[in-house]
């Protein structure tokens, strides 16, 4: 048996399922669409005109989102430590507490600058 069929056969129910999803959600949803639905919508807040020349923009939904891909990268990186622990030995115990004593001055730097903040 071919070695790829398995991740073959997993990227095919993958597509599967974004494709039905997709068609049942068209199938299934409503279709009375009027002016208020086709406004942009965001978190409750009444959208306001850009201010004249551009004006300030706010960047906590970025910061946050990058925070989120540092620490994401995190568990990236530890889940194949952990699967191969036994054959890394001291030599990757000590590269692990060095990688995540990083990661840790990194969240208390944001945390001690406001990054963790929801005001």
């Amino acid at each position: 048996m071919n070695p790829y069929v398995p991740i073959l056969v997993i990227g095919a129910i993958g597509f599967g399922f974004a494709v039905i999803s997709i068609v049942a959600g068209y199938l299934t949803g409503p279709r009375r669409y009027n002016r208020a639905k086709a406004q942009a919508y965001e978190c409750g807040i009444e959208p306001t005109p850009p201010a004249a020349g551009g004006g300030r923009f706010p960047i906590k939904y970025f910061l946050t989102a990058m925070l989120f891909i540092i620490f994401d990268i995190e568990i990236v990186f530890l889940y194949p430590w952990a699967v191969s622990f036994d054959q890394l030995g001291l030599f990757g115990i000590v590269e692990m507490f060095l990688f995540i004593l990083t990661v840790f001055v990194a969240y208390i730097y944001v945390w001690r600058r406001g990054g963790l903040d929801w005001d």
